[in-house]
C-alpha cells in the first residue's frame, strides 16, 4: 500500500486516464472491534464498483473486464493488519493502486476519467510528513515520520553504510594510533555523501528534515553539505542503529514543541486578519473563498468533519439520509487551497474557538 504522496506522485495520480477511472474509498479502523468489519465493507464497495462498471452504456466489455481484474488485483493487495483510518483503490485500464489513509474518508465510488484525489492530498497535509536522518560514523539512516510514529524509511540509497577496519563502535573512535572517526577525512567524505544523498531526496519529495546524532557528528555533517545544515539537528546519538520507537521519542519533544508554535501563530494571524477585515469562517463563505483564489492561509482543526449539500448558491448543513450531501466538503477546499497556493494549517481540536473548526486569512 502506498504512503508517500509526492508532488510528482500526485501530478501523475492527476492525469487523466482512459474512462473508467475507479475511484473507491472507504473508511478503516486502526483498533478493534471496529475494524473487524473493514474487510467486509472493502469487499462490498469493490463489488458495488463492479456493478457501476456493469451498468455503465459508455464502459466496453473489454475495458470493463480489465478493470475489474484491477480492482481484484488492488484488493489483493490491501494490508488491514496496518490499518489507519481510511483507505483508496484506485483502478483503471491496465493499472491499480492502493493508498492507506491517516485521515477518515467517506464511502464514495466514483468512474470518471481521473483519479478522485482530494481525500489523499487533506490527508497527506493533515499528517504533516517529515524526514528525519540518525547519523553516525559509519552508518546513516533515513526515518518517515507522520502526527504518531516514524518508520524506517529504504529509499535514495539509504540507509548509507560504510566499512571500516578496527573501528570501535562503542567508543566512536579509531583503535590506535588513529584520529578520532569523527576527524577522520574518510568519516568526512561518508557524511558528505549522505548529505548530498538527502538532498536529491528532498527535492523530489520535499519534508521538513531533522538530523540526529552525536554533537560532533551534526557539527561535521553542518560543515559537510547545506542540506542537513539547513535541518533541524536534535543532538542524540546511537539512532542510526536504532528503533523507530527510539527515534520517535527523541524527536517528539522538538516537535510538539514546534506544533505549539505553528498553532499560536495560527491564532496570532487569524486575530489579525480580524481587525484588517481579510478574515472568513464558516464552510460555505470558505468555500466560495476557496474557488476564487482568496484564500491566503487556512486553518482547520484536526478532526473537523461536516456534511453540506450544494443549493447551487450556498452550500448548508445535510439533513440525515440527504443523497445529495457532500460529506468530504472540508477535503475539498483543502485540496482547491492548496491549488492556488495557500498555506494550509492543521490545528488541535478547539484552537479555533468561536471558527467553528474552519477558518482563512484572505489575500483581500
Amino acid at each position: 500500500m502506498e504512503h508517500d504522496l509526492s508532488p510528482a506522485t500526485l501530478a501523475e495520480l492527476r492525469r487523466p486516464r482512459p474512462y473508467p477511472a475507479v475511484s473507491v474509498l472507504t473508511p478503516t479502523h486502526r483498533r478493534d472491534p471496529l475494524n473487524t468489519q473493514d474487510a467486509v465493507r472493502l469487499r462490498n464497495a469493490v463489488a458495488e464498483a463492479k456493478k457501476k462498471l456493469e451498468a455503465d452504456p459508455a464502459v466496453t466489455r473489454d475495458r470493463r473486464a480489465d478493470v475489474a481484474l484491477q480492482l481484484d488485483r488492488a484488493l489483493t493487495e490491501v494490508d488491514l493488519s496496518h490499518s489507519e483510518d481510511g483507505l483508496a483503490i484506485f483502478a483503471a485500464p491496465g493499472e491499480h493502486q492502493v493508498w492507506s489513509l491517516a485521515r477518515a474518508v467517506p464511502e464514495r465510488i466514483v468512474l470518471s476519467d481521473t483519479f478522485l484525489t482530494r481525500n489523499l492530498v487533506s490527508a497527506h497535509t493533515a499528517q504533516r510528513p517529515f524526514w528525519v536522518l540518525s547519523v553516525s560514523a559509519d552508518r546513516c539512516t533515513l526515518w518517515s515520520g507522520g502526527v504518531d510514529r516514524v518508520v524506517e524509511e529504504r529509499a535514495g540509497g539509504f540507509p548509507l553504510i560504510r566499512e571500516q577496519r578496527n573501528f570501535d563502535p562503542e567508543r566512536q573512535e579509531w583503535i590506535g594510533d588513529q584520529p578520532s572517526s569523527f576527524r577522520n577525512e574518510d568519516t568526512r567524505r561518508f557524511l558528505r555523501d549522505a548529505d548530498t544523498a538527502m538532498g536529491k531526496l528532498l527535492r523530489h519529495h520535499p519534508r521538513p528534515l531533522y538530523v540526529t546524532g552525536e554533537p560532533a557528528a551534526l557539527s561535521l555533517l553542518g560543515e559537510a553539505g547545506s542540506v542537513a545544515g539547513d535541518a533541524v539537528h536534535v543532538p542524540h546519538g546511537g539512532l542510526a542503529h536504532g528503533t523507530p520507537e527510539a527515534v520517535w521519542q527523541a524527536v517528539r519533544p522538538v516537535l510538539e514543541a514546534e506544533a505549539r508554535r505553528s498553532t499560536e501563530d495560527v491564532a496570532r494571524s487569524l486575530e489579525s486578519a480580524r481587525g484588517r477585515k481579510e478574515f472568513a469562517a464558516g464552510v460555505d463563505e470558505l468555500w466560495q473563498s476557496a474557488r476564487e483564489g482568496r484564500v491566503r492561509l487556512l486553518a482547520v482543526e484536526e478532526n473537523y468533519r461536516i456534511t453540506v449539500r450544494d443549493t447551487g448558491e450556498h452550500l448548508i448543513v445535510a439533513e440525515d439520509g440527504d443523497l445529495d450531501a457532500r460529506a468530504d466538503i472540508v477535503d475539498e477546499i483543502v485540496e482547491q487551497c492548496l491549488e492556488t497556493g495557500a498555506e494550509v494549517r492543521f490545528v488541535p481540536d478547539g484552537a479555533l474557538g468561536d471558527a467553528d473548526g474552519m477558518a482563512a486569512v484572505l489575500r483581500y
